[in-house]
């Protein structure tokens, strides 16, 4: 690769790393309009804190680790040696672009991986067990996946062989095996399955959505790391499979219950990028659509095996991210061309030889992610406490401060809870049977104001 500066490849990826640092907002809105009310504030947090936390963490060591010079020649972990970015100046090139540019993005890409593990957990966590988690997974799950997968001498790289074009592996798959893991420590909702989380504000979802679909464009057309070859295609891809899986994951909802919903329409949409991450610079125009499709038909079922298999995965991270990023990065065994990638899949003329190498790399990467992820959050559950107060009456952060103003609400309950007696409607109401009514009419105010402060 060159080494002189490229000034299109160098705009190219600074707009794409700002670009992939707002989907960690934009998703912290998409999961903070999919749950309860009283637990909006803890989600938007538990995005935010990945930004402040992941960059230290990613400065200090994380990006040396990752793409530090391999240790042992055996693609598992980098060098140190570049700690608190030591050696890395305005003239450090990585190809044509900046390294220090380089390192941003890549560091937009831990954060926000991290961040997608917490709506697995969403509202039943503590943020002082959060904290401690995100640092610790960052630096023993996120950084040795990175490397395998991103540095030109990873293992799942060189080694295997195995394609991942923008992160099926190290963002995608790891986040859905990390979710399950850490559902599963944290343990589940009394009665989950049957008193699923009804979103308490679908327009947030949408706007959060939004912005992840404006990021996913940098997110993937940007690892091309270029301005010109797969990039435009990738970029392409991106919409594609976004929109092939908007028209399978709805068909199965309105099979399954005779109509659509916009939670389905938009978790479809994420469903369809995440498939077509691994497999954006990979795979034909063609081949994007119907992987988008197949993974909104996978993922609108995946989402349910929840309650089969009894792990309480509240925002479906499993479900989407973890199955979503299964689809694509299978399918590149299937549908990679020789003009996008040099290697060709099963359906044009390649053989297994590309499939089974994407499938041990998928089998690998998720059995480290689950193992090493159980074994942090069973530590952080020992030690400082991760699972939240079983009756969630002290949500995290909800002594400090309320995302929405229901004092006008409180007043009127507590009002109606203190009458003794009815009172007449209208001056001329007077009698038995007015006295009834409003009695009637008072307990069922009473009942649904109640019901409302129970499903905050």
């Amino acid at each position: 690769m060159p080494t002189t500066l490229d000034t299109g490849n160098t705009a190219w990826l600074m707009a794409s790393t700002a670009m992939v640092l707002l989907m960690t907002p934009g998703l912290a809105f998409f999961y903070g309009g999919m749950v309860k009310t009283k637990h909006v504030l803890v989600m938007l947090k538990m995005s935010f804190v990945c930004l402040a936390l992941v960059t230290l963490l990613w400065l200090a060591i994380g990006y040396s680790l990752t793409f530090g010079k391999d240790v042992g020649g055996l693609g598992l972990i980098g060098s140190p040696a570049h700690w608190m970015m030591h050696d890395v100046g305005l003239d450090s090139r990585t190809g044509s672009i900046p390294t220090v540019i380089f390192s941003c993005f890549q560091m937009a890409f831990a954060i926000i991986t991290v961040a997608l593990i917490s709506g697995s957990i969403a509202g039943r966590a503590t943020m002082r067990g959060w904290l401690w988690f995100v640092v610790a997974w960052t630096l023993f799950v996120y950084v040795p996946m990175a490397h395998w997968v991103f540095a030109p001498d990873g293992w799942v790289t060189r080694h295997l062989g195995a394609l991942d074009f923008a992160g099926g592996l190290p963002v995608e798959i790891n986040s859905g095996a990390a979710g399950l893991a850490v559902a599963i420590v944290v343990r589940k909702r009394r009665d989950f399955e049957r008193e699923p989380i009804r979103p308490h504000n679908l327009p947030l979802v949408v706007v959060g959505l939004a912005l992840l679909w404006f990021g996913w464009f940098g997110f993937n057309a940007g690892s091309a790391l270029q301005d010109v070859h797969n990039a435009p295609m990738a970029f392409l891809n991106t919409q594609l499979a976004a929109c092939g899986a908007m028209v399978g994951w709805p068909l199965i909802e309105k099979w399954r219950l005779g109509h659509v919903e916009m939670l389905g329409v938009a978790s479809a949409a994420v469903a369809g990028m995440v498939a077509i991450t691994p497999a954006c610079g990979e795979v034909s125009p063609v081949g994007a659509l119907v992987i988008g499709f197949v993974a909104g038909v996978v993922c609108a079922f995946a989402i349910n095996l929840k309650y089969k298999m009894r792990y309480d995965d509240t925002l479906d991270v499993v479900g989407v991210h973890g199955w979503g990023g299964i689809v694509g990065t299978l399918a590149i065994g299937l549908f990679a061309t020789a003009q996008m990638s040099g290697r060709k899949g099963l359906f044009y003329g390649g053989g297994l030889d590309l499939l089974w190498r994407q499938a041990v790399a998928v089998l690998a990467c998720a059995a480290f992610s689950f193992g090493m992820t159980w074994l942090i959050a069973q530590a952080v559950e020992k030690t400082v406490g991760f699972r939240a107060a079983e009756e969630y009456e002290h949500v995290p952060g909800a002594e400090e401060e309320q995302a929405y103003d229901d004092e006008t609400i409180v007043e009127i309950r507590q009002r109606l809870l203190a009458a003794r007696v009815a009172v007449p409607v209208g001056a001329e109401d007077t009698g038995a049977q007015a006295h009834a009514a409003d009695a009637a009419l008072l307990a069922e105010l009473r009942a649904v104001l109640t019901r409302r402060e129970q499903e905050k």
